[in-house]
Formats: structure tokens, C-alpha cells, sequence
């Protein structure tokens, strides 16, 4: 039994602390998460079990949708609801459209700083670590994509956002960039992952009804469906013998610079195969006596 589990993460949870329930609850050895939470945060958290943790760089870097909820007028050492204030603005003639005009700029492909309270190592020490010690480094922008970025409640002085953005980006940085733009300061006070790549909250589980399921393996999903849109091979049984012996596969179909998925004729997973100019080359082999 392996595959993915699709759990609504309730706030107050840290991934690790949810992995660890998983682990404790259902006897399950091997299971990890693909795209961390804030222990703030609720929502998608996609859970990889069994031979599936082979596959979690895959599934976290899918695009990510995001409602978060943002305080306007105060700054926080976490840029979070989580942190301790430091410093206070007066938000009061900030105005719905004041907030509108300043979201422009983070649309499309910007440059992003990430928080000190994050787990993003700088010099091999990770930055939360440095932070709990007091210090405060410079940390390098990097490259994000805001796809989506509207107003989707105004109550001041809080405002709700819905984000659609790449793998990798800040809803807390993004919060407290905005709030400088305004010249007010912002915090992130609430944020819910309501979609991460093809899992969405509508489909999510409670972590509750999964520890208290007669059976869990039903919510499992297989890798085809955690993987859609990915191209499909389907090996002959020669084919099958050559990708798990590290062997490539002679295909006029294979083109570019892409991955698939590759499946035995009796429909059992095989690889990650990757294409080269006609032929595919195994990138992760998964033998049968593995898939567990």
C-alpha cells in the first residue's frame, strides 16, 4: 500500500506533528509530507506514503492557491499572527482600493525575501534557528510567480486575500511586503492552503476522520492522479526489464526535456522515465518488491 494522502491540517499543527499522528495513529512507517504549513496555517497537506516519499519533490513544486487573511497597521519578528509585535502603525485611512493599487506590484514573476522565521538554510544553519538566537542575517530575494492575487474580503483593518502563486513562495513575506508599500505595516494573521497542485480542500481529509477510519487506505491516491498532466508510457514487458535493470528505451515518441510516468502492461507503476531524443532514460526505478 503506498500512495498519497490528501489531509485538511488543522491550525495549531506543525507538518511534522501531523506526519507524526499519521505515523502513531495508523502504524504506518514511512510516511512524510510534500510542501510544508505554518503551524498557523490550515489546509492542503499532502502526505506521501510508502515508497510515494520517493516522489515528494514532484508533487511540491506544483502551484499553490492560498486565502490569507491580513492584518494592516502593525509588523510582527515572524510577519505572523505567531510573532511578537514590533512595531505599530495607525491603518485607519487605509481604503480598499489604497490596497488594490499597491497588489499590482506583486503580480507575475517578482523578486521575494523570504522571512527569518523560515526553515531555508543560509552558511548551513537554518534561518529560524538563527533568529531564535537573535540574530538577523541578509537574506537573497528570490524568484517567485503570483499568478493570482484579488481582494476577496475587506474588513478593515484586516484584508483577505486569494493567491495563486509557484511553489516556494511566502504568504507571510508577501503580507509583510505589503504592508510596507501601504507605509502601514501587515502581518499575516490567518492563511488556509485551499489548493496545492491537483489536491484541493474540497477533497482534503480531517486528520481526525483518518485517524478514526475503519480503513485508510481507501483515501489513498496513486501516483497517476498525484502526477496529472503528466505524460503516460506504457512499457512492453522488454521495456519493463530495461528501465529497472538502468537501461533506456528507444521511443521516437520521447522529445525534450520531459518526465513521465512509466507503467508495466499489467498496470503496476514502473518509473520515472525521463526523455532524451528518442529514447527514455530511467530517473527513479521502482521495483515491486519496493512499492510498499
Amino acid at each position: 500500500m503506498w500512495g498519497f494522502l490528501n489531509v485538511n491540517k488543522p491550525s495549531g499543527m506543525t507538518s511534522h506533528d501531523v506526519v507524526a499522528s499519521v505515523r502513531r495513529g495508523l502504524g504506518i512507517k514511512k510516511v512524510g509530507h510534500a510542501g510544508t504549513l505554518d503551524p498557523m496555517a490550515s489546509g492542503v497537506l499532502l502526505l506521501c506514503v510508502g515508497a510515494a516519499t520517493r516522489l515528494s519533490e514532484y508533487v511540491t513544486q506544483t502551484t499553490k492557491r492560498y486565502q490569507g487573511r491580513v492584518h494592516l497597521g502593525a509588523t510582527t519578528d515572524t510577519y505572523d499572527a505567531d510573532g511578537m509585535v514590533r512595531q505599530e502603525r495607525d491603518a485607519s485611512a487605509i481604503r480598499r482600493e489604497d490596497v488594490e493599487r499597491a497588489l499590482a506590484a506583486f503580480r507575475g514573476d517578482i523578486e521575494q525575501v523570504p522571512p527569518m522565521y523560515s526553515a531555508i538554510k543560509q552558511e548551513g544553519r537554518k534561518l529560524y534557528k538563527l533568529a531564535r538566537a537573535g540574530q538577523t542575517v541578509e537574506r537573497e530575494a528570490r524568484p517567485v510567480t503570483i499568478q493570482h492575487l484579488e481582494i476577496v474580503d475587506w474588513s478593515p483593518p484586516q484584508v483577505t486575500l486569494d493567491v495563486v502563486c509557484s511553489a516556494g513562495t511566502y504568504i507571510r513575506s508577501l503580507a509583510y511586503d505589503l504592508g510596507e508599500a501601504l507605509g502601514v505595516g501587515a502581518y499575516l494573521a490567518g492563511l488556509a492552503r485551499v489548493a496545492s497542485g491537483s489536491f484541493t480542500i474540497d477533497n482534503a481529509i480531517t486528520l481526525d476522520t483518518l485517524l478514526s477510519a475503519e480503513s485508510w487506505q481507501p483515501y489513498l491516491i496513486p501516483v497517476q492522479t498525484a502526477l496529472a498532466g503528466w505524460p503516460v508510457v506504457h512499457l512492453d514487458e522488454v521495456g519493463v526489464e530495461d528501465i529497472r535493470h538502468g537501461r533506456m528505451v528507444i521511443d521516437e515518441a520521447a522529445a525534450g526535456d520531459k518526465l513521465a510516468l512509466a507503467f508495466a502492461p499489467d498496470g503496476d507503476f514502473v518509473a520515472v522515465i525521463k526523455a532524451e531524443t528518442g529514447k527514455w532514460q530511467p530517473e527513479k526505478v521502482f521495483l515491486p518488491e519496493n512499492l510498499s
